[in-house]
């Protein structure tokens, strides 16, 4: 739009010199300095302000979404909740029925299944083993006393003079 380089700036700054004068040239920097800041301001503001607007809309997209995804968990929490509430009627069903009532209808109205006479094998008999409590002897002569190891051989020739 505005295509200022600095030679032109340069050359706009000494025309602005000459024209209003050295002693009103600083007063006028400043009051241009001083309305760049405001306009700086104003354009910081409506950024800010249009940053907001956008993370309200996601926000709100956000909020859309997590409301649809609750609403969806929700349905399926209740469906699967039907779901077992109606095995539980039917299992409720099917133990309140006389076994031996050749005519027991389900809720569909069909009949039930009779259960057949389950075949139960009797127990194999199991082994017992009981523990031995014999004592076997130690492999060496000489009796060991508790808490004591038995003589190794290499000290038992060296006692004996071998």
């Amino acid at each position: 739009m505005f295509d200022i380089t600095s030679s032109k700036l340069l050359l706009l700054g000494i025309v602005a010199l000459l024209v209003i004068g050295p002693k009103d040239f600083p007063a006028l920097l400043r009051t241009i300095g001083k309305y760049l800041g405001i306009i700086r301001g104003h354009a910081k503001e409506f950024r800010a302000q249009f940053d907001e607007a956008m993370r309200e809309t996601e926000l709100d997209q956000l909020k859309k979404d997590v409301e649809t995804i609750a609403h969806e968990t929700e349905s399926s929490m209740n469906e699967a909740g039907r779901s077992v509430e109606a095995s539980i009627d039917e299992a409720r069903r099917t133990v309140d029925t006389p076994a031996h009532d050749p005519f027991a209808h389900d809720a569909d109205g069909l009949p039930i299944a009779q259960p057949t006479e389950p075949t139960i094998a009797p127990p194999e008999p199991v082994a017992r083993t009981e523990p031995s409590h014999e004592l076997t002897p130690p492999t060496s002569g000489t009796p060991v006393a508790e808490g004591r190891e038995p003589p190794s051989q290499d000290r038992a020739s060296e006692r004996s003079g071998a």
